[in-house]
């Protein structure tokens, strides 16, 4: 005599197990410990503000910006001043380029082209800082003062 299952029943068990595998394997790590209380992943309020306020600096760092744009833009980014920006960018010899930096927030920033360029102020004010700059010019450091706080939007743009 043989014995069949109908694929309907086959299915229905293959679902069960699943659904029971899934549950045992997602089950809290606090289930051990019923006092404590579930991580939140919700964002904290400081966490919140700090994050739009970054975002409202960013979009004034970046206005500020693309109202100064000159010639087509070859890179750009922005950072916190904390971070500050470090970069070695692609250029191109024999074509003429310009820096642009706006930073918004508190304090100022003091930027070098490298190799063998002094130290340029960046005032956090949304003023415009531009500089020449070629392929020669090998790095682009911007540094944050002490206790200066922000963001910085940057670009180089082939003039």
């Amino acid at each position: 005599m043989k014995h069949f299952v109908p694929r309907t029943s086959l299915a229905g068990c293959v679902l069960a197990a699943s659904l029971l595998l899934l549950t045992a394997c997602t089950s809290s790590s606090n289930d051990d410990h019923p006092g404590k209380s579930p991580a939140s992943t919700a964002p904290s309020p400081a966490r919140t503000a700090a994050g739009s306020s970054e975002l409202r600096l960013t979009r004034l760092a970046q206005a500020a910006l693309a109202s100064a744009r000159m010639g087509k833009m070859v890179e750009a980014g922005t950072e916190r001043v904390s971070d500050g920006v470090h970069t070695v960018p692609s250029l191109r010899r024999g074509t003429a380029y310009r820096l642009s930096l706006v930073c918004v927030g508190r304090g100022s920033a003091r930027l070098t082209v490298s190799p063998g360029r002094r130290e340029e102020a960046v005032p956090c004010d949304r003023s415009v800082v531009r500089q020449r700059i070629t392929a020669e010019d090998e790095k682009i450091d911007v540094n944050g003062t002490a206790g200066a706080s922000g963001m910085i939007a940057w670009q180089i743009d082939a003039i």
